[in-house]
């Protein structure tokens, strides 16, 4: 793995989804994923072990992926530098259009807890306490503890390439991966329309629209309908 920082790459090698969510992403909505992340404490290395562990909570939230044919900056909110780093390079990796989709993401963490248990012992207690609630979009995750969302990088590019293949064949099923003349795939012709429409409500700003038209190249064919949302 061609990573400059070691650090980086140690932390993935040490990454294991122990136990991943049994339904893949929303095709058509937001996803909610509820994680635990477990690690030894940064500490217990100096120790020489520990009988504690360290288990953070919270959720990734999954937007409705969106079709692309450009390459478009797969949107990462909530994640360290060293986060970004490594899904940089896995972007560089395995192609910047290889999905064809635009998957956005954003880390919501909830809490951190240290927990007097020794980390195998944690990882079957949350294992089955997973099992009773029968939560089929959460996941379980162990990590290092001073790049924690590293592995949860990690995690997050696997469950996307696992979702992929079955996103791609309901978005075709409705039509949506066709192109026009010009080039734009249905599912954005059909994203723009909505962005109008939340923006004349008042509930998204202009600015998100003036974007997304900008980055279709295709603010000079709507420029007329984005300036009368300005005329009273």
């Amino acid at each position: 793995m061609d990573i400059d920082d070691a650090r980086i790459r140690d932390a993935v090698a040490r990454t294991e989804v122990i136990r991943a969510p049994k339904h893949n992403l929303h095709t058509f909505g937001t996803t909610n994923i509820h994680y635990y992340l477990v690690t030894e404490p940064v500490y217990a290395e100096l120790t020489g072990g520990s009988n504690e562990t360290v288990v953070r909570e919270g959720k990734v939230i999954a937007e409705k992926p969106r079709i692309v044919t450009p390459y478009y900056l797969t949107s990462l909110e909530g994640f360290s530098a060293s986060a970004r780093r490594y899904f940089d390079h896995l972007l560089k990796t395995h192609g910047r259009d290889t999905p064809g989709l635009f998957y956005a993401y954003r880390n919501e963490p909830k809490g951190m807890e240290i927990v007097a248990d020794n980390l195998p012992a944690v990882v079957e207690k949350i294992a089955a306490d997973i099992d009773t609630r029968g939560d089929p979009l959460t996941a379980l995750i162990k990590g290092v503890d001073e790049l924690w969302d590293v592995a949860l990088v990690r995690f997050i590019f696997e469950i996307t390439n696992r979702s992929l293949e079955e996103n791609v064949q309901q978005l075709g099923a409705r039509g949506l991966l066709g192109v026009d003349k010009q080039g734009i795939p249905a599912d954005a012709r059909y994203r723009i329309e909505e962005l109008f429409r939340q923006v004349r409500n008042g509930e998204r700003d202009p600015r998100e629209l003036k974007t997304e038209l900008d980055r279709w190249d295709l603010f000079r064919e709507y420029e007329d309908r984005f300036l009368s949302l300005f005329r009273k």
